[in-house]
Formats: structure tokens, sequence, C-alpha cells
């Protein structure tokens, strides 16, 4: 599962995720059978990681 469509953007000159939408982290991890104090433990310090990443790409993405 991705999490493309479940993101919080602010738009501008160019686009940039800066967030992810919990709830739907929290629907997503369910789902996968994850339970919710695993998700609560660790999605705040995965998240800035992954958005810094999905940003990067993007980036990327731009300059080519």
């Amino acid at each position: 599962m991705k999490m493309g469509g479940q993101l919080r953007v602010a738009s501008g000159m160019t686009a940039r995720v800066i967030g992810w939408d919990m709830n739907a982290a929290f629907t997503m991890g369910a789902a996968l059978g994850i339970p919710p104090v695993v998700i609560a433990e660790f999605l705040p310090d995965l998240e800035p990681i992954a958005v810094s990443k999905m940003n990067e790409q993007a980036s990327q993405t731009d300059d080519a």
C-alpha cells in the first residue's frame, strides 16, 4: 500500500508533501493488521523521513 492519495500537500511554486493524513495511516495500518499502538509508536519517527524522501524524489523529477 502507498500513501500516495493520503498526503497533506502545500501548494505554491512547487507542490510539496508536508505530512500524512494520520486517520488514513491508521486505517491502512488496521487493514494490514498492524495494531494501533504500534502505528502510534513508530509513525511519528517515520513520517518526517518518508516526507523528506518523497519531496527529494519530487524535486529530482522537477529538475529532469
